[in-house]
């Protein structure tokens, strides 16, 4: 059977982009309350914000210099010719950037590099199981190269063999996919221990 998939393209959130990635966090899950400032806040900052100053602050983030995370994109299907919408979003930046990260007594802090981090994914769940996640951490090795960084980190989830897992679970990522782009696990403990999943800390040199 033949079937048409649409292609995806990863660029860098901006204010041009901004719309298709408020629809997508709309849909639901984490992002709906968090947009993406849960590490990039120490936690009591983050907690005396409301949802709508969460949303200004990712807005603020999207037109500055430097972008928060990238967004993928395909033709939207009900949409007018050329509109495109959001399927997939990945936040990354230098590590020096998410305070909670910084500050965090569970996540270990390998050494003292100019690392650069990637902290979490989402995917629409339309567009789950088409590899969208892999293309947006395929894109985010070369965007974080270009941007002069040595060494690109993460944090995802320890699945056991045969183990399943819940997407809402899984926001930073399985350790397999990262894997297969190429990272190295560098510390085996990276969550509080008392959490049904643990995550581990992984890193590909650039």
């Amino acid at each position: 059977m033949w079937f048409h998939r649409p292609v995806i393209r990863v660029v860098p959130l901006a204010p041009d982009t901004w719309d298709a990635l408020a629809v997508l966090f709309r849909e639901g899950g984490d992002p709906r309350w968090c947009w993406c400032q849960y590490w990039r806040l120490r936690s009591k900052d983050f907690a005396a914000l409301k949802v709508p100053e969460l949303r200004a602050r990712l807005a603020a983030q999207a037109a500055s210099p430097e972008p928060p995370g990238l967004v993928a994109l395909e033709p939207d299907p009900e949409g007018a010719e050329g509109r495109e919408r959001a399927v997939g979003w990945l936040s990354l930046g230098p590590l020096a950037s998410y305070d909670r990260i910084v500050r965090s007594k569970v996540i270990p802090r390998v050494d003292d590099r100019p690392v650069w981090s990637v902290v979490c994914f989402a995917v629409a769940s339309s567009a789950r199981g088409r590899g969208v996640g892999t293309a947006l951490l395929d894109a985010a090795v070369t965007y974080a190269r270009d941007r002069g960084a040595v060494a690109l980190e993460a944090y995802p989830v320890l699945v056991e063999p045969g183990e399943s897992i819940v997407a809402e679970s899984a926001f930073t990522g399985t350790l397999p996919m990262f894997e297969r782009a190429g990272f190295m696990v560098v510390a085996d403990r990276a969550s509080d221990p008392s959490s049904r999943h643990r995550r581990v800390v992984v890193r590909r040199e650039l």
